[in-house]
C-alpha cells in the first residue's frame, strides 16, 4: 500500500488543480446558467454520439451528402441528369425481356377464358425469350430440368396446390414433410441431435432469418448497435438484411486468393459484432471461405457463425463421395459454426421458392421466430418472413429429395466437378484470360489483364450464352449445372470463348457497348446513388406494361443481338 501513496498524492495535486480551473471558470455564473449550461452540453453530446454511430459509416454519409448537394448545383446538376437520362435509355432498351410488339393484358378479361384458350395463351408466354436453357448455354439458373422429375413435381404439386403449412392441423401430412426435409438437410450438413432448422422461400429469405435471429440474440445480450462482419464477396442479400433489420454491415476484404482475410475480420470484432460470415462457396467467383479459422474466432469470442451455402451446399455435401473430397471442412462438424443456409432449389434440384436455414441448436432458432400474443385474431406466430406458405412448394422439395436419392446426387455431383474441372484446366491454357483463385465447387469466374472482359460477355451472348456479368474486379462468371455435363456443351463454350477471343485481338481499343459498357461505367460513378437510380430502371421495367421497340449492336459480336 505504501507504494501506492506517492501516486495518491500526485492524482490529487492534479484533480485540485482540475477544479480549481473548473471553479475559477464558473466563479460569475449563477446556479441557472451552470444548469442551463449542463443541459445544454449534454444534449449536444447525445446528438454527437448519435451522429457519429450509426449503422451506416460517418464516410459512407458524408459522400452521400456532398454528391446531393452537387447534383443540385444549376449547371452541374443539369449535366449529371442528362448523363443519368442517356444510361436509363440505354438500360431500358438493353433490357431483352421488354421487346415484345405485342399488346398487354391490363384488365380481366370480361368473360373468362376457357381452359384450351387459357393453356394457348401460356405457350405463348412460355415461348417468348431468345436464350434456350434447354441447351445448357445458361449459368447457373436452371439447375436440372429433367423431364422425368418435372413430371414427378407436377403430380405431386397438383396433390397439394391447395395446401398450406400455416394450417398444420389442416394439412398434418404437409407438416410432416417440411419437418422431414430440415431433419434431411441437418443430417446432410452433419448436425447433432439438437440441430434444427427452417424451410424458407430461398436463399436470400434463409440469410435474412439467420441475421434476424442474431441480432435479436445481440439485443438480448445488450447489443444496442448490433454488427455483422461479412467478406465483400458475400451475397447481396446480407446487405439486405442488414438494411431490413438496422444492423451495422461491415466489409471484411479479401486475399490475394479471394477468401476472406481472416486477420481483417479479426481486427474488426467488436463489442458490438453479432454474426461473423463465411460462404461455402461464395457467388462471384466461386471460393469455399476459411470456415476453420473464423470458427475459432467465433468460438475464441463467443459470436454467432454463419455459413452461407446457399449456392453449392447440395455439391459440397457430396463432394467427397463423388471422388472430389474439399481441402477443408465447412458443416456442423466444425466447431464454431452456428447456422448453415443452404437452397434445395439449386442442387438440390427441387422447384424454384424452398431453400433451408439450418442451426446447430435451437437455442439459436429460437430468435429467428416472430410471435404476436395480443392480436385480436388470436395468437399469430410463423417461423419465417411469409404466414402462408405455398405447400406445393415444399411437397415437390420432399419429392424430389426421395425420388433422387443419396446415390443419385452423389453422381449429379460427380458429373458436375468433373465438367467443372475440366472448363478449368481448358481456360487457363487460353492466353489473355485468367480464373479468379482456385474454385474447387462449380462456379469459373473469368477475367482479363488484356482487353475489357465485358467484350467476350457481349460476344459470347451473341453466341446464345447467358453469364453472370461481374463487378469490382471486372469479370464474367459460369455456373455450372447439370445442363452443361451434357455431350459436346462445355466443348462448344471453349470453342466460342476461344473464337471470341480472337475476334477481340484483332481491335483492342474498339469500344465497348451494350450491357458491358453499363456495367463498366457504373463501376466508374463515385456517386454510388446514381448507380442505385439507373438500377431503379431495371426494376421498374419489370412491372411494363409499355411496348418500347429498339434494337443496339453490341460490339465483339458478328451482329445484332
Amino acid at each position: 500500500m505504501d507504494a501506492v501513496i506517492p501516486y495518491k498524492e500526485v492524482l490529487h495535486v492534479y484533480w485540485e488543480k482540475a477544479t480549481g480551473f473548473v471553479n475559477a471558470r464558473c466563479a460569475g455564473l449563477e446556479p441557472w446558467q451552470l444548469i442551463g449550461l449542463t443541459f445544454s452540453s449534454t444534449l449536444l453530446s447525445v446528438w454527437l454520439h448519435g451522429f457519429l454511430f450509426q449503422p451506416e459509416s460517418l464516410t459512407s454519409r458524408t459522400k452521400k451528402q456532398f454528391f446531393k448537394l452537387l447534383r443540385k448545383m444549376p449547371l452541374v446538376g443539369a449535366i449529371i441528369q442528362k448523363k443519368i437520362d442517356a444510361a436509363l435509355n440505354d438500360v431500358t432498351s438493353s433490357l431483352s425481356f421488354l421487346k415484345d410488339e405485342k399488346d398487354y393484358i391490363k384488365a380481366l378479361p370480361e368473360q373468362g377464358m376457357s381452359q384450351p384458350q387459357v393453356l394457348e395463351k401460356m405457350k405463348e408466354y412460355s415461348s417468348k425469350g431468345d436464350v434456350r436453357w434447354q441447351d445448357g448455354k445458361v449459368s447457373g439458373t436452371v439447375y436440372s430440368g429433367e423431364e422425368k422429375l418435372t413430371q414427378l413435381l407436377v403430380k405431386v404439386y397438383e396433390e397439394f396446390a391447395w395446401s398450406n403449412p400455416l394450417h398444420p392441423d389442416i394439412f398434418p401430412g404437409l407438416r410432416k414433410m417440411e419437418a422431414e426435409v430440415v431433419r434431411i438437410a441437418c443430417t446432410l450438413f452433419n448436425g447433432g441431435p439438437k440441430s434444427c432448422g427452417a424451410m424458407t422461400s430461398g436463399g436470400t429469405e434463409s440469410i435474412l432469418m439467420a441475421c434476424k435471429a442474431y441480432r435479436d440474440l445481440a439485443y438480448e445480450r445488450g447489443i444496442k448497435q448490433p454488427e455483422m462482419l461479412v467478406p465483400v464477396s458475400a451475397h447481396a442479400a446480407f446487405d439486405k438484411a442488414a438494411h431490413y433489420f438496422g444492423m451495422k454491415l461491415i466489409q471484411i476484404p479479401l486475399t490475394k486468393a479471394m477468401e476472406v482475410d481472416v486477420q481483417a475480420m479479426r481486427r474488426a470484432i467488436s463489442k458490438n459484432t453479432a454474426m461473423l460470415v463465411c460462404s461455402a462457396p461464395q457467388f462471384p467467383h466461386g471460393i469455399m471461405d476459411p470456415i476453420e479459422e473464423v470458427a475459432e474466432l467465433a468460438v475464441k469470442y463467443k459470436i454467432p457463425f454463419h455459413v452461407d451455402a446457399c449456392l453449392g451446399g447440395f455439391l459440397i455435401a457430396f463432394m467427397d463421395k463423388a471422388g472430389f473430397p474439399l481441402k477443408r471442412p465447412f458443416d456442423f462438424r466444425v466447431e464454431g459454426v452456428t447456422s448453415i443456409s443452404a437452397d434445395t432449389h439449386k442442387y438440390g434440384y427441387a422447384p424454384k421458392g424452398s431453400s433451408v436455414v439450418l442451426y446447430s441448436d435451437k437455442e439459436y432458432r429460437k430468435y429467428q421466430f416472430f410471435i404476436a400474443p395480443d392480436w385480436q385474431g388470436g395468437i399469430y406466430a410463423s417461423p419465417s418472413v411469409a404466414g402462408s406458405r405455398p405447400g406445393g412448394i415444399i411437397a415437390a422439395c420432399w419429392a424430389t429429395l426421395l425420388h433422387i436419392g443419396e446415390s443419385g446426387y452423389v453422381e449429379a455431383t460427380r458429373r458436375i466437378i468433373k465438367t467443372a474441372r475440366f472448363l478449368e484446366s481448358e481456360l487457363r491454357k487460353i492466353d489473355s484470360i485468367f480464373i479468379f483463385g482456385k474454385p474447387e465447387v462449380s462456379v469459373l469466374s473469368i477475367g482479363s489483364d488484356t482487353f475489357d472482359i465485358y467484350r467476350l460477355s457481349n460476344f459470347l451472348a451473341a453466341k446464345g450464352w447467358n453469364l453472370n456479368v461481374l463487378q469490382f474486379p471486372p469479370s464474367i462468371h459460369l455456373c455450372i449445372t447439370q445442363l452443361h455435363t451434357k455431350p459436346g456443351v462445355a466443348e462448344e463454350f471453349l470453342k466460342d470463348v476461344r473464337d471470341g477471343i480472337e475476334d477481340i485481338m484483332k481491335d483492342l481499343n474498339a469500344k465497348t457497348t451494350g450491357m458491358g459498357a453499363i456495367y463498366g461505367m457504373a463501376q466508374s460513378v463515385p456517386d454510388r446513388s446514381l448507380v442505385a437510380e439507373i438500377s431503379q430502371a431495371y426494376l421498374d421495367g419489370l412491372y411494363s406494361t409499355d411496348v418500347p421497340c429498339s434494337e443496339k449492336h453490341m460490339n465483339g459480336s458478328p451482329g445484332h443481338h
